[in-house]
């Protein structure tokens, strides 16, 4: 089957599995009619998001077609109305509906700008103390470290579904792990053997004399 790519607003999340990343969505991808079913994995994932897929085309029996993505890339969107279902989706702790509506009110399309840059303007908004601001302002640098592990692991043409097991495995840490001992992969996480860990470590610039990859093999070999 040739693989395509498409890309699109998510205007729903029909179903995420927390522990394995496994997502449907409902995307509304351009040249499509109707909303189009991507079925992937991320470690999270929420409305309002715009999302770059590349895969293939199947035909499920019960909810017929759907694009199925082995590449999923999430980014935040740019449109007031995206933004706001986006905050208010539960993504970032301490963001409701309510205080998304306040938010995009008060900063319009630089709300994260001012997440990121300014957080203490956050208390100019009706109802947001200190203890709040600081919830709001941890959530969403949790989701930037969470971005920034899988665009590495992406870089190195590590697959999604394998992307969400090693963040779910090493969390903060992964990006660490990889760069000094990606063998660990083997060790580590089922279903990564020593061939995908050794391809990964190759991308990450490891030489296959490396001192990680003697301890890992057995004594002789």
């Amino acid at each position: 089957m040739t693989t395509e790519a498409i890309s699109g607003l998510i205007e729903r999340v029909t179903y995420h599995n927390s522990e394995n990343g496994f997502c449907v969505l409902r995307v509304n991808v351009k040249g499509h009619k109707d909303l189009v079913t991507v079925v992937g994995n991320l470690p999270m994932i929420s409305a309002g998001e715009y999302v770059q897929a590349s895969g293939i085309w199947i035909h499920d029996r019960q909810h017929g077609n759907q694009f199925k993505a082995e590449f999923l890339k999430a980014t935040p969107p740019t449109s007031l109305e995206g933004i706001e279902k986006y905050l208010g989706s539960g993504m970032i702790k301490g963001i409701g509906p309510v205080y998304a509506k306040k938010l995009v009110t008060e900063f319009g399309e630089n709300v994260f700008q001012i997440i990121e840059d300014d957080p203490k303007r956050l208390r100019e908004v009706t109802g947001i103390g200190q203890s709040r601001a600081n919830q709001i302002t941890k959530g969403w640098a949790d989701q930037r470290i969470i971005r920034d592990i899988m665009l590495f692991l992406h870089t190195h043409k590590i697959s999604t579904a394998r992307a969400v097991r090693i963040y779910k495995t090493y969390g903060a840490r992964a990006i660490e792990v990889i760069t000094q001992d990606p063998y660990r992969l083997a060790r580590d996480i089922r279903g990564i053997g020593f061939v995908s860990a050794d391809t990964i470590a190759q991308e990450v610039g490891i030489a296959k004399d490396h001192i990680y990859l003697e301890k890992f093999l057995p004594s002789g070999s």
